[in-house]
């Protein structure tokens, strides 16, 4: 039984429809079910929100029209025209993340971005695509990635393991970067929440924390959000321009 004051455990995977197909444990959690509501919140803002095409837009719109402007921005700065072609991935990425984070500070929900499972998934599948895509655009002189132009010959074998190295450890960054933030912010926020009872009429020092961690919580939601997105536009640069 989930101890009520320990607060790890709202990180706890539950299942809440068991599916099993053959071996493979397929069923759908609290974590699905709050992937699902994501989607399903972040797609509402951009197709309800835009429906009207007010020429004076509302509060949603306009939302809506500067995450589109801020992506599409981010995007030409750091891949340039060819990136066109991945904006809709892109932005799909950066309100995903977003609104996972942002939904996960509701009281009671579930912060499924804190899972390094999820996270590790999206930069493995992140990671493969722009392998993909270097190949596709470049063949073999994809492997010049590794080797830096000017590097001295005697220094080749050497930097060559360490861009080897550096190139496969980037999903393990962006994933880590990600979990480790939300996760640790989370435990902040519960651990300081259960000296609110305990201290009485001195709570208000813990309320105090709580809200001022919160309002640092939201700010930390959209940069882990725009630092997941913008690492993988850089990615994909690379991919494409083999800098």
């Amino acid at each position: 039984m989930a101890d009520a004051h320990n607060p790890l455990d709202q990180f706890i995977i539950q299942t809440w429809v068991p599916i099993k197909i053959g071996g493979l444990d397929a069923s759908f959690t609290n974590s699905s079910a709050f992937m699902l509501l994501t989607v399903i919140c972040a797609t509402a803002l951009m197709v309800l929100a835009v429906r009207p095409r007010a020429g004076v837009p509302g509060r949603w719109q306009l939302l809506a029209e500067l995450s589109y402007q801020f992506i599409a921005r981010m995007v030409s700065d750091n891949i340039g025209k060819e990136g066109r072609t991945y904006f809709p991935l892109i932005f799909s990425i950066f309100m995903f993340v977003l609104f996972g984070n942002l939904i996960g500070m509701i009281p009671y929900s579930f912060t499924f971005t804190s899972h390094i499972a999820v996270t590790l998934t999206m930069a493995v599948v992140i990671f493969l695509m722009v392998t993909v895509i270097a190949f596709m655009k470049h063949g073999l002189k994809f492997f010049s990635f590794f080797l830096p132009e000017g590097v001295p010959i005697i220094l080749s074998p050497l930097m060559i393991v360490i861009e080897v190295i550096s190139y496969f450890t980037r999903p393990f960054s962006l994933s880590v970067r990600l979990f480790a933030n939300m996760m640790a912010g989370h435990t902040l926020l519960k651990v300081i929440g259960g000296f609110v009872v305990p201290l009485g009429i001195f709570g208000i020092v813990p309320i105090a924390g709580l809200v001022a961690v919160m309002g640092l919580e939201f700010l930390i939601a959209f940069l882990q959000a725009y630092i997941f997105t913008i690492l993988t536009c850089i990615y994909i640069n690379d991919a494409i321009h083999l800098h």
